[in-house]
């Protein structure tokens, strides 16, 4: 019997349940995010790809209480995209307006060395369009060029200011590049730790199914209607606790995406005409 191997399943079976938690732990530890002022940030060649530290993911956010890392990441469909598809085949204005919110969004990735913090390693970087701009200018820019090389880059500025700044609920932030170039560090055993030793930017978000986002789509099209669903199911249980024998089961009633009342459409959009579509339907969107 290996003792150690028995210690290790006996800790895995202690731990306690929760793998989202576990996994904002796991993100808390690998991440960097800005705060108000002034930081010293130095971008790290990637290790999978040292012609390109970026890493652009695509993302679902608001499709309930989630965020869903888009399949087209991973070179495989996504119901999202696939419905969003069918609303632009409408006339209808309501829906065009409803596929552009459902498009993914795109966020940026990249691994970066915070000055002052050398001794946690690489961490990500996450941020948007505006910031990624920035940088690629500056990287085309032939005074400041790579500054990711090891040897000859730069360091760079974040400056960041609050709310009160800016004028919205968000911090901003505004990236510089250091005068000078430098090295990624005088130590040699650190750069090749921090170049062979860097998180994996998907690793932090479940990948769900084809089938499951298909579902977390149709529940957020028609809140009222899982709701409806659950309370069905909730009966069924009831009736089979009390009767000893199966509930009767319902017809679906098919998936309505649009509607006049608000109630049916998630309350993120405006009432728009109605356009339903039915189970079978729906289905069939993703058959294609």
């Amino acid at each position: 019997m290996n003792v150690d191997l028995i210690k290790k399943k006996l800790n895995d079976l202690s731990a306690p349940k929760g793998g989202n938690s576990n996994r904002k732990d796991e993100k808390a530890l690998n991440f960097w995010k800005p705060t108000i002022g002034k930081q010293l940030v130095r971008f790290v060649p990637s290790k999978n790809n040292p012609e390109n530290p970026f890493t652009e993911l695509y993302f679902h956010y608001g499709i309930g209480k989630r965020t869903i890392i888009s399949p087209l990441n991973f070179v495989e469909k996504d119901p999202i995209v696939e419905f969003a598809k069918e609303l632009r085949k409408t006339k209808e204005p309501e829906n065009w307006k409803l596929a552009k919110k459902l498009e993914p969004k795109m966020r940026i990735f990249a691994p970066v060395i915070i000055r002052g913090e050398e001794e946690k390693g690489v961490r990500l970087w996450e941020f948007g369009k505006s910031i990624y701009q920035s940088l690629l200018s500056l990287a085309a820019d032939e005074e400041v060029g790579d500054f990711t090389d090891i040897l000859e880059g730069r360091d760079m500025k974040i400056e960041t200011v609050g709310p009160e700044s800016t004028g919205t609920t968000y911090n901003k932030s505004q990236v510089l590049p250091a005068l000078k170039t430098s090295t990624l560090s005088d130590d040699n055993n650190s750069v090749e730790k921090w170049l062979s030793t860097q998180p994996e930017p998907n690793s932090f978000y479940k990948k769900y199914t084809f089938e499951e986002i298909k579902e977390f789509l149709a529940e957020w099209l028609n809140p009222e209607e899982s709701t409806e669903e659950d309370q069905t199911s909730s009966s069924q249980k009831s009736t089979n606790d009390l009767f000893g024998g199966p509930a009767i089961e319902f017809e679906p009633t098919g998936f309505k995406v649009e509607s006049q009342k608000s109630n049916i459409v998630n309350k993120s959009f405006a009432a728009p005409k109605k356009e339903t579509f039915a189970a079978d339907e729906f289905d069939d969107l993703f058959k294609s």
